[in-house]
């Protein structure tokens, strides 16, 4: 049984959402999808894609599409841009989610583990804006929403390599939001701390004393939830928030403050 609502902010309009066949970006798919959008599930396993997407539609009865695919290459992405357009003629809201850091001492780190940070995190945002842009300036109309991160505000420790990455998408933010703003285009980030995810869990057997850190420096006292991430984009993707662009929203329960 459908749990469609009326009156859904997000009616009609077509969402691409990537890296989201688990964690944050499942979390946004989903809210996305409730809010009466039509999703665009993405992921790299061709199983847990298709699986998310088939939870949504399930979940929320409204249209639901996936691909599978490393957003780092550009080939891709033009496949990506090339599917949904195709199915529904339009692209209103990108929200650029897939990433990953790969987590270590900056020393520590090789030239395949930093290739591996500034591509999943940097080239997966670069590209699906590069690609998407041109069609939501033929619409005059778009909303992009990227996932940056908190840490590049506070410097948390071994994070150097993955916030020269995410530091990239803050500062991708502005830029586009200045120069697309005529469009009717905003842009804008959404930076969370550590987050109650699966990662985090793993982190925590990894190296406890470190992960109790990254959770002690805020205030609130544990890492966001995925809901609540969600719930800044979804804002952020609606018409409530049309006259904000070029911002980066910390959701990050006080752990940096202005």
């Amino acid at each position: 049984m459908s749990n469609q609502q009326e009156n859904q902010s997000l009616k009609g309009k077509v969402a691409i959402v990537t890296g989201s066949s688990r964690g944050i970006g499942n979390a946004i798919a989903n809210t996305l999808s409730k809010e009466g959008a039509k999703v665009v599930v993405t992921g790299t396993e061709e199983e847990r894609t298709r699986i998310a997407a088939e939870e949504i539609a399930q979940l929320y009865g409204g249209e639901i599409d996936y691909y599978v695919g490393d957003l780092s290459v550009e080939e891709n992405v033009e496949a990506l841009v090339e599917q949904t357009l195709n199915r529904w003629d339009r692209i209103d809201i990108l929200v650029n989610n897939a990433g990953g850091g790969v987590i270590l001492p900056f020393l520590s780190h090789t030239r395949e583990t930093l290739k591996t940070t500034i591509d999943r995190n940097l080239w997966t945002t670069i590209w699906p804006c590069y690609k998407i842009l041109p069609q939501m300036i033929k619409q005059d109309y778009g909303r992009i929403i990227n996932i940056g991160a908190d840490s590049v505000r506070n410097g948390l420790w071994e994070h150097a390599a993955y916030n020269a990455a995410k530091g990239g998408v803050h500062a991708l933010t502005t830029g586009l939001a200045r120069e697309f703003a005529k469009y009717d285009i905003t842009v804008n980030t959404v930076a969370p701390p550590a987050v109650e995810s699966e990662p985090l869990e793993k982190f925590r057997e990894k190296d406890p004393e470190l992960a109790k850190k990254y959770i002690d420096i805020i205030p609130k006292g544990r890492g966001a939830y995925v809901e609540e991430i969600a719930d800044a984009v979804w804002f952020l993707a609606s018409d409530r928030a049309k006259f904000i662009t070029g911002q980066v929203i910390s959701v990050n329960g006080g752990s940096t403050m202005l």
